[in-house]
């Protein structure tokens, strides 16, 4: 009895990191409703750092529960679809016809949502250490970044004829079967591949904080790129294996 109330305390943590995880990207659409899309987009960010942290946390504790895979998903739908979906709408399709407008804005949401359900319906017991598709807290960043970069760099938002295609392609990548490196194991002990990878999420986080804008899309574009191409040049070899969504 007292091991089965240690593990629902346990079990609280995680999710209370979901939920500030949920919070912040709520929050981040009252910014962009209020003008404030910059403000917006860096809650997004703090958001994805809580997603990081929720499913790792929950591993370590050896406590992963149906629940958390579920509230997860509603999380990540607010924080990385609903979320960039309407900051591409307040700052991207001005001028644009309303529909088309508001169906390039959608791209996020209906291709996170998709992704997140094909998730929800297909689990693996083996885990692997790539995902299949863009992660939607991934697509989330880069649509961000590109508004955080311009902004520091010219000073306004980035150019529309950029963004809009560059958000569209975005949204099949989510759904594609492209392999992305999977984030890595908090543990400098777990091999030589997850420490560099490891050691490479901790540049991307310093250097996002000391630089804001000016080094996160650079490298976010170059671990698309790079995955990309990765994956068409191994791509004989991936096509024998299953595939299979992994969790984000």
């Amino acid at each position: 009895m007292i091991n089965k109330q240690k593990y629902k305390k346990r079990n609280f943590i995680p999710n209370l990191i979901t939920l500030l995880n949920m919070f912040l990207g709520f929050m981040g659409m009252v910014m962009m409703i209020m003008g404030d899309p910059i403000r917006g987009g860096w809650l997004i960010l703090f958001a994805g750092l809580c997603d990081v942290a929720d499913g790792k946390l929950a591993r370590m504790l050896g406590i992963p529960s149906r629940f958390g895979v579920e509230f997860d998903s509603f999380a990540d739908t607010i924080s990385f679809c609903a979320a960039p979906s309407l900051l591409i709408y307040t700052v991207y399709v001005e001028g644009l016809p309303p529909l088309l407008g508001g169906i390039i804005a959608f791209t996020p949401l209906l291709f996170g949502t998709i992704r997140l359900a094909k998730f929800n319906i297909i689990q693996d017991e083996d885990p692997k250490s790539f995902f299949i598709g863009l992660p939607t807290p991934v697509n989330a960043i880069i649509i961000v970044s590109y508004m955080l970069f311009n902004h520091q760099v010219f000073g306004e938002m980035g150019d529309p004829r950029i963004a809009l295609p560059m958000i569209v392609a975005l949204g099949f990548m989510m759904v594609s079967p492209i392999r992305f490196s999977k984030f890595p194991l908090l543990s400098f002990k777990r091999g030589k591949s997850n420490s560099m990878r490891l050691l490479g999420v901790l540049v991307l986080i310093a250097s996002a904080i000391i630089w804001r804008g000016i080094v996160l899309f650079p490298l976010m574009t170059f671990y698309i790129l790079w995955s990309t191409v990765k994956w068409m040049i191994d791509h004989d070899r991936f096509e024998e294996e299953m595939p299979v969504i992994k969790n984000e």
